[in-house]
């Protein structure tokens, strides 16, 4: 007959005996004593109110109820982007992306056993190559902000005995955030270049008095952050190259159906946000930094994260073979040669950005990026005939993201807590980081945002403007 076990609690499978052992290892009398040093004022005295248990049912049922009061992005109303995209994602990219196979797959250490998972993310980084236009795209960033502070510290390297990085005075806040985070503890100095306040454009003549012999390297956006093409990419890459520095550019992978792919304008390091390649918007994540740069073994040897290349036999039949060519990772090499502290290459989210791309093919993301341009200019025209309302109010041109700014002492708050009212969601609201654009909300259009959906945005958005729509 087997003896029974006690448990002492009801969810961890914890005995009298075990507890004790523990404890005596531990030189303690009992649980109490571990919160010994928590004074006695904030311990709690009573029991935690707390609802009675239900079923299964019950609890689904509820949540179903809450989850019904949620607006989902995927409505067509909600105009918020600056940095992620709401896009449609077809249902074979989720549907291969979750395979097992995929899901259960870590770092291809083995390539002997990591064969499927190596080859699709040699295929991520040629797509992705082919889209930028770029030689070499390694796999893959934890996000954009995180591949930019990668890319300053990667020119530095690059261009020995130099520690300024340029960034133009429209980057995104957080972005500027994370690159001071990478930057700051390794003494490289960050200076932002001006811009024009009505065009966006960044100020060359700022640029080329900053462009010293200390500067490792000029960050340029295009699209910028504000949604505005930068259309002097030319000169500021003259401008750099001249200078000695190296040239990094940031890019939407989406737009590229229609704007230049930044190696066509001799970028060396391009960086990408690649959530909009088939990843959904869920709290935050999962992001993808796409990176990339020219072939130089020179700048190549300097690229953080890893690079899957493709290897054959030697005698016939050849027979090819997926490796990490490249893993600057501090386990992998000499510590002090390290070039990276990458540690997951978050290969699931290119892993379905390599579907995505192959299910969309060139026609598709060509197509998509000009709705895209179509339906955000669409919507930039009917806003702009609002009385009180601007926009684009910086930038001529613009892809997906454009700036709308409010006039009449209305302020963006009142805007976007009145769109809430009338089911909208509104963009992000500009006017703390971005403070000479006056009252502001940067809105985002893509494919998502119907017709119908963009006139119901612009109507809401009048009646508030012309119906008591002031400061409150």
């Amino acid at each position: 007959m087997v003896a029974s076990i006690e448990f002492s609690h009801p969810y961890l499978p914890i005995t009298s005996d075990s507890e004790k052992e523990m404890l005596e290892a531990i030189n303690k009398e009992s649980l109490e004593d571990l919160f010994c040093n928590i004074p006695e004022e904030f311990r709690l005295k009573h029991e935690l109110d707390l609802p009675e248990s239900h079923t299964e049912m019950e609890v689904a049922a509820r949540i179903r109820e809450l989850a019904g009061k949620n607006m989902p992005s995927t409505s067509g109303r909600v105009f918020l982007g600056a940095g992620v995209g709401i896009h449609y994602i077809p249902a074979v990219v989720s549907s291969l992306a979750s395979r097992s196979e995929f899901l259960t797959s870590y770092t291809s250490y083995q390539p002997e056993i990591s064969q499927g998972m190596l080859q699709t993310l040699f295929e991520y980084q040629s797509f992705m190559a082919e889209l930028l236009e770029i030689d070499v795209v390694n796999s893959s960033m934890y996000d954009m902000a995180t591949a930019l502070g990668e890319a300053a510290k990667m020119a530095t390297r690059v261009k020995k005995g130099r520690s300024k990085f340029l960034v133009p005075g429209t980057i995104n806040p957080i972005n500027l955030k994370v690159l001071h985070t990478y930057t700051d503890p390794v003494g490289i100095e960050v200076e932002q270049v001006e811009y024009d306040s009505k065009s966006g454009l960044l100020s060359l003549s700022d640029l080329e008095s900053k462009l010293d012999d200390q500067v490792a390297g000029v960050y340029v956006e295009n699209p910028s952050y504000l949604g505005f093409l930068e259309t002097q990419v030319d000169q500021i890459e003259e401008a750099t190259h001249q200078a000695g520095a190296l040239l990094v550019a940031g890019v939407d992978v989406l737009s590229l159906g229609l704007i230049r792919p930044p190696g066509d304008y001799s970028a060396d390091i391009v960086i990408g946000e690649g959530q909009v390649l088939g990843s959904p918007i869920t709290y935050g994540g999962p992001l993808l930094g796409i990176f990339g740069c020219i072939d130089d073994m020179k700048i190549i040897r300097q690229m953080p994260g890893r690079l899957v290349g493709i290897t054959r036999t030697t005698d016939e039949p050849h027979e090819q073979g997926f490796v990490l060519t490249l893993s600057p990772r501090e386990q992998h090499i000499r510590r002090e040669r390290a070039t990276s502290n990458i540690c997951s290459n978050q290969a699931i989210a290119a892993v379905t950005a390599a579907i995505y791309i192959a299910v969309m093919g060139p026609v598709g993301i060509r197509q998509l990026s000009e709705t895209i341009a179509l339906k955000s200019n669409y919507a930039a025209k009917m806003i702009d005939e609002i009385p009180g309302a601007k926009a684009p109010s910086i930038g001529s041109s613009f892809w997906k993201e454009f700036v709308v700014t409010f006039e009449n002492n209305t302020t963006a708050h009142h805007v976007h807590s009145e769109l809430l009212k009338k089911g909208f969601h509104g963009g992000k609201i500009l006017t703390n980081e971005f403070p000479r654009l006056g009252e502001s909300m940067l809105f985002c259009v893509t494919e998502f945002h119907s017709e119908d959906a963009i006139v119901g945005m612009a109507g809401a958005l009048r009646d508030i403007l012309t119906n008591g729509g002031g400061a409150k």
